[in-house]
Parts: C-alpha cells; structure tokens; sequence
C-alpha cells in the first residue's frame, strides 16, 4: 500500500505566505522561504506554494521564490498560481519545482492540460480545482463548453437533472469566478486529458479549520484513478484522518494548523499511524 502524504501549503501573496477565511480575511503568515525550511526539517512529504492572485491580477509566476526554496529544500515541491503556457511550465521546472498545478488556465483551455502532459508528463501536472456546494450553476460556462454538446456532462445545468448527491461548482482566479463546471465531472475530464493528480480544494471549508469537506473529497475520489489532496478546513489531526480514511484521499493538504505550530509534521504523522493510516516516519 503506497503511504499517505502530509504536504503544507503556502499561499502566497506580494512574497508572504498568507492564510484566510473561505478565500478571504487574509492574514500574513511568515516567509515563504523560511516556512519551507521548516517544513523540509519537519519531515513533511511535500510542499505547496500557491500564488493565491496571480491569476486574478495577471502577475507572472514566482520563479524568485520558488529558486530560492529549490536550493534549500529537498523534498517534492509543487507550485502554482499565474501558469498561462507551456513556457511558464518548463521556467518553473528549470528553476527547481516537480510539479505545478494549473486551474484557471485548465477551464480557460481544457486542451493545454493535454499538451502539457505530453511536453513534460503527466507526473508533474496537477490540476486544481476549487469547488463549492451550490443548487446550479452560479457562473457563466467558458465558450468552449458553450460551444461543444459533447461536453454537455461538464456543465452543472445538465447535471443536476440527473444527479441525487449533491453539486460541486468549479471556481478560478483564486475563488474569485464561478463557472457553471460541475466538478465531480471536471476532475474525470482533466484526468482524461492527462492531469497526474487533482488537488481538490473545498471553498466551503477553507480556512475554517471545521473538518475537510468529506463527501466531496469521497466522490471525486471514487470517479477518477489517479491520486487526489484534499484541501480546505484541517483544524485538527482527526480532520487529517477523516480525510484520508472516509474521504479516500491519497494526501492531505493543511496550512493553518503547520504555519501557527498548533501541530507539527511529525505529531500529525504518528497520529495517522496510531490510527493505521499508512505514512512514511
């Protein structure tokens, strides 16, 4: 059985990490690089950085960090917020990330998810998704989706007809946009186009510190093959828990409860083996 990861995540923000409420009621949390230092020592698996307004204020990406953080820390770093092409990608491997994780960029060209994995595999591309609870679809579909019956199954319009459990709606620029995608149905397409791993982030539940939203983790994880972190609302160890037992989650995302040293990497860990979660000590 593969082991289950602990993987920190720093949003970032004009270079502090930062840490808010449901996307909101930001708060400043250190130094990015400092934070990883600690991190690596902790013995966490892997490390996020997310550059939560990128997007949304169409900034490049943070290579300077993220450089700085590479010559110091050794364990697996993911990284994401502002990536608009295949360019951006290969600046962010060569400065020394694994992975990136792309979201608005997936929903403004589902296609670049696909030409992405074949430029540099499949291994290194995550795909976010930021997902909320809702009764139908909030935002305006992208024109893609307006324009193509055959992906009809994306948009939450037509999914909610025939579906009992409830709707999750795709969001971008940093939980600013929804945008009428079913979620559930975006993480099987983006795993067809060629996505590695799906980073599923409850909008609901962020920052909160009220639990992982568990039913979302659950069915997103049972409708695709490959691994999903789940993200959004860790307050305690037995959240971390829950997420990867009932919330079938190959890894568990957290930032409050590392960055504010409620808990560290190894509490967390051998609480997750007192439970018989599988983890690497």
């Amino acid at each position: 059985m593969l082991a289950k990861r602990i993987i920190p995540c720093l949003d970032v923000r004009d270079g502090r990490v930062v840490k808010g409420v449901n996307f909101v009621n930001i708060r400043d949390a250190g130094d990015p690089v400092e934070n990883a230092l600690y991190y690596d020592e902790q013995g966490a698996d892997e490390l996020v950085f997310l550059d939560i307004t990128a997007s949304h204020e169409k900034r490049n990406i943070i290579l300077d960090v993220v450089a700085k953080t590479a010559d110091d820390v050794f364990m697996p770093l993911t990284v994401g917020g502002g990536i608009r092409n295949l360019d951006d990608i290969r600046a962010l491997l060569n400065a020394g990330c694994d992975k990136v994780s792309i979201n608005t960029t997936a929903v403004r060209d589902p296609l670049f998810i696909k030409a992405a994995s074949e430029r540099f595999g499949s291994q290194c591309i995550v795909v976010a998704i930021d997902a909320r609870r809702c009764r139908g679809a909030s935002g305006e579909p992208p024109e893609w989706l307006k324009r193509d019956e055959s992906l009809g199954f994306l948009d939450i319009g037509s999914s909610a007809a025939c579906r009992r459990s409830p709707l999750w709606e795709v969001y971008t620029h940093g939980g600013r946009r929804p945008r009428g995608i079913d979620a559930v149905a975006w993480a099987r397409y983006m795993e067809e186009l060629g996505a590695g791993e799906i980073l599923l982030t409850s909008m609901d539940r962020d920052g909160t510190k009220d639990g992982y939203d568990i039913e979302l983790t659950r069915t997103v994880a049972e409708a695709v093959g490959i691994p999903v972190i789940a993200s959004g609302g860790a307050g305690n160890l037995e959240h971390l828990y829950e997420a990867l037992s009932d919330g079938k989650a190959d890894a568990v995302l957290a930032a409050s409860i590392f960055h504010y040293r409620e808990y560290t990497i190894r509490e967390a860990k051998e609480y997750l083996r007192s439970k018989g979660i599988v983890v690497r000590l």
